[in-house]
């Protein structure tokens, strides 16, 4: 028998990538799907579609942060937004999305960057150094 070989994905190049919590314990009135519909045109005007600071946008069914939504998670930055009306994700767009600097009073996490110092800090399990060498 012969498995039928997995095709690789691609995906074209970006600079973000977007998520927004589409479950109903985010906003039980749809707000968040209705936020994740307009991006589209959100993004087109302001230049995000295509190019060096292209976006790409994903839904997540939940982020088990189920208050004050609807939420997003901005990545690889790993900072997350809440109360992400359409006025704040223009604010995002504008400031974050394009101007690269995060929109302060709307987060409510960030994630810390590779480049902290305990980056790379996981507990590795050793092998104890022995003295099986020769004295």
């Amino acid at each position: 028998m012969s498995e039928t070989p997995v095709i690789k994905p691609k995906i074209g190049e970006y600079r973000r990538h977007i998520l927004v919590c589409t479950g109903e314990r985010c906003t039980s009135d749809g707000a968040s799907q209705v936020l994740f519909d307009s991006l589209g045109d959100k993004f087109k005007a302001a230049g995000l579609t295509a190019g060096p600071l292209r976006v790409k946008r994903t839904r997540a069914s939940c982020f088990a942060a189920c208050k004050g939504g609807p939420i997003v998670c901005v990545q690889p930055d790993g900072t997350w937004y809440y109360n992400v009306t359409p006025e704040n994700m223009d604010r995002i767009i504008e400031q974050h999305l394009c101007g690269g600097k995060p929109v302060e009073d709307l987060v409510f996490h960030q994630a810390q960057s590779p480049d902290d110092e305990d980056a790379g800090a996981c507990a590795v399990a050793q092998a104890p150094q022995g003295s099986g060498g020769n004295a």
